[in-house]
């Protein structure tokens, strides 16, 4: 396994100058410095990925590595001239007074390292495929978008026949990193996700921890605590597999730090410009997580105003009257932002699944969707909470926990219509996407807590002898390594399977792991990867998705119908499903295939499953010996057959 993921870093390399680059180009040519350079890069990288994308579709000019960059290049003398016009401020006179420099950066390695090690040692190769219903979209999204040249979010749902806007920002990176190694679609997906998991989570996350405690070193621990659940980053990569949503909650710490921050980079003698900045900044934040995933705007909000709240009641100077308007408007815009993207979902997917008392033991100690309970990082972050509460800087923090501790009660708990579709509508009512959020204010409630200890336990020592610097330094060195080694047990042990809540059961295998009994199966992949061989182009294959066969488009490059996990629903669909392989001795199934494209070949992967998103289809299966169908090869069970009983 170590010498897979070795010999696939320099694509994951690639991956990470792509999420990167643009953004600390762009924002380093506006005068950015520092952590939240770093920081906030990939939230603007994904801002200008997802809008050139669609501008450069309505504009007619192909996405590519050489548009994208071209758009870069734009954007970043753009972000020169407004820098000029609009210089910021603080932020760099901040960067330059922080003790211990190598504090954060060592942080952010170990934090890094862990990862990268969690998240590789369960997806084990590099160019595995996710064994999951929507892999199947995003993975087919990619094989279009190479073919179509268009990465645009109004555009990329138009290959299973959709239409209209559909968040694109993580399809639109992936396919850069495609396009410019040459890699696989899998594996260029899975350097992504390790990107994504191991570097935009950390830093972003390091960041918000400092912006909201004002310490670096809570910071640190944040940075090496922060692969230490499993709720986020692995549980996205698991469940679903919901790679946008994985991108999308990874960008939210470094949007609300941006904001949190935005009043110390502010000029008194200048407020016009101040808020211009305020203005854009949000701007862009919001632009990233619309095209990532839209329901990560709302906790954006949600945590924003939170922090809003607080602070407006803490400006004594401000009258009352104003703060207290000012807050209200807030939550009204808020408020209907929520209804408007809770409405345009199809509502809640999911039932409440957990008793009233067992889902307040889940989220004191993060055992949600019946996880093992995290006791190591749940001790610390309960200490956390107590020192949030006790400091008045640091209350909103513990709101903000409480908050999104709410949001995961609901969805357990509570059955009702409102609740399920008005308040969390915008994730399905999906408790697997808002157990996710969790970490967000875990991890660095956990560090405050570690924090506190630290400082508790050293209080004796700092006071015989030695001088401050050498004592902070000694200091730093001893908590750094005690939270590096906490988090190595935590954490460099093969991670807990996923459970599934409403078969009460954890999976069976690591949900990329291919094997006989797999979604998709070894020998299905290979005669998938070889259908160039056997089918012409411009040919229709058929078959059904719920056996793997889903990912024929992908892993081909022909159409393979359908390029989705879900099958149609017409009267049409459900003849081939129960009678395809009687088509030389029933019309009505030529009839049927006519709608369908006139498809040549058909698949067979087997029955199929009886299973949440998965079909089973008697009459896809068991061609041997049946009138009308030729085999053409097969590779162990799986198999290609020419349908001759049609003639179009």
């Amino acid at each position: 396994m170590i010498l897979d993921w070795i010999s696939a870093a320099p694509v994951i390399l690639v991956a990470a100058l792509v999420v990167f680059v643009p953004g600390l180009v762009s924002l380093a040519a506006a005068g950015m410095r520092g952590l939240a350079l770093v920081g906030f890069a990939p939230v603007m990288t994904t801002a200008v990925a997802s809008l050139a994308a669609v501008a450069l579709s309505l504009l007619g000019i192909d996405w590519s590595v050489w548009s994208f960059a071209a758009v870069v290049a734009l954007v970043s003398v753009a972000a020169w001239l407004v820098g000029r016009l609009l210089p910021l401020g603080g932020q760099q006179r901040r960067a330059t007074r922080t003790a211990n420099r190598w504090l954060m950066p060592t942080a952010l390695a170990i934090g890094v390292v862990i990862g990268i090690w969690r998240l590789a040692s369960y997806v084990s190769d590099p160019s595995a495929i996710s064994q999951t219903n929507d892999a199947v979209f995003h993975l087919n999204a990619l094989r279009f978008i190479q073919e179509s040249g268009s990465a645009s979010s109004l555009d990329v749902n138009s290959f299973i026949g959709g239409s209209g806007f559909y968040p694109a920002a993580w399809h639109a990176l992936a396919s850069v990193i495609v396009m410019a190694t040459g890699a696989s679609i899998p594996l260029a997906v899975n350097a992504l996700s390790v990107v994504i998991a191991a570097l935009v989570w950390p830093v972003g996350l390091a960041w918000f921890a400092r912006v909201a405690t004002g310490s670096t070193a809570i910071a640190s621990y944040t940075a090496i605590l922060s692969g230490a659940l499993q709720l986020f980053p692995l549980l996205l990569l698991q469940w679903g597999v919901l790679y946008p949503n994985a991108l999308s909650v990874a960008l939210i710490p470094a949007s609300v730090a941006l904001v949190l921050v935005l009043p110390s980079w502010s000029s008194a003698e200048r407020p016009w410009r101040s808020a211009l900045q305020g203005v854009l900044f949000v701007a862009i934040a919001t632009s990233a997580l619309v095209f990532a995933q839209p329901a990560s705007v709302l906790i954006f909000g949600l945590l924003c105003m939170i922090w809003f709240s607080w602070w407006m009641l803490t400006r004594t100077t401000v009258p009352l009257a104003i703060r207290l308007v000012s807050i209200v408007a807030g939550w009204i815009v808020l408020a209907g932002v929520w209804f408007v993207f809770s409405g345009s979902t199809s509502g809640s997917h999911w039932p409440p699944f957990r008793g009233k008392f067992d889902v307040w033991l889940d989220i004191l100690f993060n055992g949600q969707l019946r996880i093992p309970f995290a006791w190591g990082v749940s001790v610390l972050m309960l200490i956390g909470l107590v020192v949030a509460l006790l400091r008045t800087r640091w209350r909103w923090i513990a709101v903000a926990w409480a908050a999104i501790s709410a949001l995961y009660v609901l969805a357990a708990t509570f059955g009702i219509a409102i609740v399920r579709d008005g308040i969390l509508g915008a994730w399905y009512a999906d408790p697997y996407r808002i157990a996710a959020l969790a970490p967000i204010i875990v991890i660095p409630l956990a560090a405050m807590g570690f924090d506190a200890i630290v400082r508790v336990v050293t209080a004796r020592g700092r006071a015989k002898g030695s001088g401050a610097d050498e004592a902070r330094t000694k200091t730093s060195v001893l908590a750094v390594t005690i939270i590096s080694v906490l988090t190595v047990v935590l954490v460099l042990v093969r991670p807990v399977s996923m459970p599934d809540y409403v078969l009460d059961r954890f999976e069976p295998q690591p949900r990329y792991e291919e094997s006989a009994v797999s979604y998709l199966s070894m020998d299905e992949r290979e005669l998938l990867e070889t259908l160039p061989n056997f089918v012409e182009d411009g040919a229709t294959v058929i078959s059904n998705p719920s056996t793997g066969s889903g990912f024929g488009y992908m892993l081909s490059g022909l159409d393979v119908y359908p390029r989705t996990w879900a099958p149609p629903t017409t009267a049409h669909w459900q003849e081939l499903a129960s009678g395809l392989r009687d088509a030389a001795s029933d019309p009505a199934i030529c009839e049927a295939l006519v709608t369908f494209g006139n498809p040549e070949y058909v698949l067979d992967f087997g029955l199929g499953e009886a299973y949440s998103g998965r079909y089973e289809m008697p009459g896809m299966t068991d061609f041997a010996g049946q009138d009308g169908f030729e085999l053409v090869t097969q590779i162990g069970d799986a198999s290609l057959w020419r349908i001759t009983a049609c003639s179009y």
